[in-house]
C-alpha cells in the first residue's frame, strides 16, 4: 500500500509561470512572443502589463503573484539590472526558488551567463547606479544565484532563431508542468504505467500518422486515461482537440456529427468563424485544411463506424506526426476502421483501488484507522471499476461507521445507480437477440465453458458464436485462457437487475430464474407462470414430486438446468410415477438434469422442440415409457443407475 507520506497536500498555484523581464528591452518583442506561445499551449502565465489590476499597489500585486506561481522565467537582458523593480522581483523569486514548491529558469537573451554572474560587461553598466544603495548586496547575490541555474541562452540555442528558441522553452516548461500535474492530482491513481503503455504505442517521435484505440468496460477509466495522455503530450503538437461524448452528441440530434466536425475544425485551425453546412462539407474542409497541422485528436466514447468515417476518416486527412486516440466500448468499431493498435484498459488492482477510494472517502491514500475492513468490503464490491470506487468514496465521505455498514448492506440488494446507468448503455445498444444472449450469460451462463454455452444457446435458437463474439468485443463478457465465460461483477449485476426490474417483488414473473431460494419457493407454492423461460438451480430442499408439479404451469419454459444435489422420487417408487400432468413444457429446447430420479420422461411430454438432452447419472432406463421415440433431441447422455 502507498505510504502515508504520499497523502500530503500540495500547494495549488494561481499561475503556471511568472515572467520577470525589463520592459524597455523585451516587452514588445521577445517577451511578447514568449507570452503568446505559452498562452497558446494552455500555460497560464503572469505578465505584469497583462495581469495587474487597476487600483492595486503594483509592488504588492507582483509579490503576491510571484508566490502564486509555480515556475519563473527570468529574462536577462542588457538593461535588466538597471531596474530596482526587476531586482526586487529577482530577490523574491530566488527566495521562493529555494523552497521545494517553485522552480526558476534564467533566459539569457542578449547577455552571457558570466556577465550576470559576475556583473560584468553590459550587466555591470546597468547595475552601476545601484552601487551605493542599501539593497545592492542582496541584488548582487540574487544575480549570481540566478546565473548559476540551468536555463536557456539565445546565443547557444537554435542558431539564434527566436521562434525556435521560444518553442524549445515552451516544450520544456510543458514537460515540467505535466510532471507536476501528474504528481499532485489526488484522484490520479494507477495511471502511470497505463499512460506509458499508450505512449509506447503512439510513438510520438515518428513522422507517420498513428491511430490507436482504448477499449474497455463502461466506467473502467478509458476517458480518464485518454485525458491523462492528452494532457501529457499535447504540447508537442501544433494543434489539439479533445472531443468528448461522441456517442451521445452524435445521436442527440440530426446535426450531432456536424457539430463534432465543427469542434474539431475550430480547435485545429483556431478559427471559431468556420461553420460546417453539412457532414459532407465538414469532410471536405477537414481533408483540405487539416493536413497543414500536426494534430493531437482524441475521439472519446465512439460507438459506430460512421462517427470515425466523418471525424477521422483517413490518415491522409492529417499532417505526418499527427496522433488520433479513440476510446470505445466496442472493439469492432476499431477493427472496422483499421485501427491496428488496440489497448484494453486495465481495471485497478486492489492496492490502486484502496488508494483511489481513500482519496475520495478520507482525503488521503490510506483508510482512516478502524475503517480498514469496511474499505475492503467496498473494494471487493467495486471489483476494480474506477467509476464505482469514486462514487462510493464520495458518498461515504464524512459518514460514520454505522452508515458505512448500512450502505454496504444495501448494495447486496440495491445496485449503485450511477454504475448501472453507465453500464446499461452497452446493453441498450445491442440488437435484440444479442440482448437475450447477454441476459442468459448474466443470469445463468457465467462460469460455463464457452463450448457448453454455445451448445445451450444454439439449442435455444440463438446464433451463439457471433453473439458471444459481439458481447466480448463490447467488453460485456470475457473468455479466459481456459475457454470459460467471465463477466465483471457489476455487469452481471446490471444484467440481473434488468430482469428483476420488470417485476421487483414477483420473481415468478421473471423470464429467468437462478436464485435457489426463489426457485424453491415458486416450485413449492405452485407459483409458476408462462413468463419463465429459463431456470438454473443447483440444490433443492423439495421433493421430486414438488419439482415436477411446480414446472407444469411454466408453459413457455425453453431451458431447464438442474444439478448439484440428489433426491429420491415419490414414495410410490421410480417405476410407478403416474405422470398425471405434462410437467415439462413442450416449448423446452434444452433439458439438463444430473441425477434425474425417474426411469423415463413424462409420456405426455411431446418434446417437439427439444434439441439438447443431457441426463447424466440419472435413473432413466428408456426416454419414454413404452420405448416411444419423440422429439428431435440431438444429444443425449444417460447413466443407468438401478433402483
Amino acid at each position: 500500500m502507498a505510504s502515508s507520506s504520499a497523502s500530503s497536500i500540495h500547494k495549488s498555484f494561481k499561475y503556471d509561470v511568472f515572467l520577470s523581464f525589463r520592459g524597455e528591452d523585451t516587452r514588445t518583442n521577445f517577451v511578447d512572443h514568449l507570452y503568446y506561445a505559452l498562452q497558446q499551449k494552455g500555460i497560464y502565465t503572469y505578465k505584469d502589463d497583462e495581469r495587474i489590476k487597476k487600483g492595486k499597489r503594483i509592488h504588492d500585486e507582483l509579490i503576491g503573484s510571484i508566490e502564486d506561481s509555480k515556475l519563473y522565467i527570468i529574462v536577462f537582458s542588457k538593461n535588466y539590472a538597471s531596474s530596482s523593480w526587476c531586482l526586487d522581483e529577482l530577490v523574491k523569486i530566488m527566495e521562493c526558488h529555494k523552497t521545494n514548491e517553485h522552480t526558476a529558469y534564467p533566459v539569457f537573451y542578449d547577455v552571457e551567463p558570466s556577465e550576470v554572474r559576475k556583473q560584468s560587461g553590459a550587466v555591470e553598466n546597468a547595475f552601476a547606479k545601484h552601487e551605493n544603495k542599501e539593497a545592492a548586496g542582496k541584488w548582487r547575490d540574487a544575480l549570481k544565484e540566478a546565473a548559476d541555474l540551468a536555463g536557456w541562452g539565445l546565443k547557444n540555442t537554435a542558431d539564434r532563431h527566436e521562434a525556435k528558441f521560444i518553442q524549445k522553452i515552451v516544450e520544456e516548461l510543458s514537460l515540467e508542468l505535466r510532471a507536476f500535474d501528474f504528481n499532485i492530482d489526488e484522484k490520479f491513481v494507477g495511471m502511470e504505467t497505463r499512460i506509458n503503455d499508450v505512449l509506447l504505442s503512439l510513438g510520438t517521435g515518428s513522422d507517420d500518422v498513428c491511430m490507436i484505440g482504448i477499449k474497455g468496460i463502461g466506467g473502467g477509466g478509458k476517458t480518464t486515461l485518454a485525458k491523462a495522455v492528452f494532457d501529457q503530450i499535447s504540447f508537442q503538437f501544433e494543434s489539439k482537440s479533445f472531443v468528448e461524448s461522441v456517442r451521445e452528441v452524435s445521436k442527440a440530434s440530426l446535426s450531432g456529427l456536424k457539430s463534432l466536425q465543427n469542434q474539431i475544425i475550430s480547435d485545429v485551425l483556431n478559427d471559431r468563424g468556420i461553420s460546417v453546412s453539412s457532414v459532407h462539407d465538414g469532410i471536405n474542409i477537414m481533408k483540405r485544411r487539416m493536413p497543414g497541422k500536426k494534430v493531437l485528436l482524441v475521439l472519446d466514447d465512439v460507438d459506430h463506424i460512421e462517427q470515425l468515417e466523418v471525424l477521422a476518416g483517413e490518415t491522409n486527412w492529417f499532417k505526418p506526426g499527427s496522433r488520433i486516440i479513440i476510446t470505445t466500448r466496442d472493439e469492432q468499431v476499431l477493427v472496422a476502421h483499421r485501427v491496428k493498435s488496440i489497448h484494453d484498459v486495465k481495471l485497478l488492482s486492489e492496492e490502486e483501488a484502496i488508494c483511489l477510494f481513500s482519496r475520495y472517502a478520507f482525503g488521503r491514500v490510506i483508510p482512516n484507522l478502524g475503517y480498514e475492513k469496511l474499505v475492503q468490503r467496498v473494494i471487493y464490491y467495486a471489483a476494480g471499476l474506477p467509476l464505482t470506487i469514486k462514487v462510493l468514496g464520495s458518498f461515504l465521505c464524512g459518514k460514520n461507521e454505522f452508515e458505512w455498514i448500512d450502505a454496504i448492506e444495501r448494495l447486496k440488494t440495491i445496485p449503485l445507480l450511477e454504475t448501472l446507468k453507465k453500464l446499461e448503455l452497452s446493453y441498450i445498444s445491442l440488437e435484440e437477440d444479442y440482448k437475450e444472449i447477454f441476459l442468459d450469460v448474466a443470469c445463468i451462463l457465467k462460469g460455463w465453458s464457452k463450448a457448453n454455452a454455445i451448445k445451450a444457446l444454439e439449442s435455444c435458437g440463438f446464433h451463439a458464436r457471433s453473439g458471444l463474439r459481439v458481447l466480448e468485443q463490447r467488453s460485456l463478457i470475457t473468455v479466459d485462457h481456459s475457454g470459460y465465460l467471465g463477466m465483471h461483477d457489476r455487469v452481471e449485476e446490471m444484467g440481473r437487475n434488468i430482469i428483476r426490474c420488470s417485476h421487483p417483488d414477483k420473481p415468478y414473473k421473471h423470464s429467468r430464474l437462478w436464485i435457489n431460494k426463489e426457485i424453491e419457493d415458486i416450485l413449492s407454492n405452485d407459483l409458476g407462470t408462462e413468463a419463465t423461460r429459463y431456470i438454473q438451480f443447483y440444490s433443492w430442499k423439495v421433493s421430486a414430486e414438488v419439482v415436477m408439479k411446480g414446472l407444469r404451469k411454466m408453459k413457455e419454459l425453453r431451458f431447464l438446468h438442474v444439478s448439484g444435489g440428489s433426491f429420491e422420487a415419490s414414495k410410490c417408487g421410480c417405476s410407478c410415477w403416474s405422470w398425471k400432468y405434462n410437467n415439462f413444457s413442450n416449448a423446452l429446447r434444452y433439458l439438463f438434469w444430473i441425477g434425474y430420479p425417474f426411469r423415463s420422461l413424462p409420456k405426455t411430454f411431446k418434446a417437439d422442440n427439444l434439441v439438447a438432452l443431457e441426463m447424466a447419472h440419472s435413473k432413466i432406463i428408456h426416454l419414454w415409457e413404452g420405448g416411444e421415440r419423440k422429439g428431435k433431441a440431438t444429444r443425449a447422455q444417460a447413466t443407468s443407475d438401478p433402483c
